[in-house]
């Protein structure tokens, strides 16, 4: 059985607990996962209005702009989200590393049995 929610064109996220949703970035020309974020309503807000990614730190409890220290700024292509709006999906253009490690996604490493291995 589906709700309105669901199937329905109303925005209406589904928030955790703690007011967050899971946000999966991704590289608009290959396609390639670069991070996965959280966002609460204000940085969804942000993100749409703005047109540049804005996620919710939940280390530092606060907002932040991608980019905004490194210039590796993020241009929302488009914002899509899931069937029961618990989850969204950031297509943008990177203007750098998505990493803080300054690998271009945070997905750089493999699981191999017990160990990783660099696939960048």
């Amino acid at each position: 059985m589906t709700d309105s929610r669901e199937t329905g064109l109303a925005l209406d996220p589904k928030w955790s607990a703690e007011g967050l949703i899971t946000a999966v970035v991704t590289d608009g020309d290959s396609g390639a996962v670069l991070m996965v974020a959280h966002m609460n309503a204000e940085a969804l807000r942000a993100t749409v209005d703005s047109g540049e990614a804005v996620f919710w730190s939940r280390s530092r409890g606060e907002l932040w702009r991608k980019g905004a220290t490194s210039g590796n700024t993020m241009r929302v292509r488009e914002v899509r989200i899931d069937c029961d709006q618990d989850a969204v999906w950031l297509i943008v253009d990177a203007a750098g590393p998505a990493c803080h490690t300054g690998e271009r996604s945070c997905f750089y490493r493999r699981i191999t049995g017990d160990a990783l291995e660099s696939v960048a």
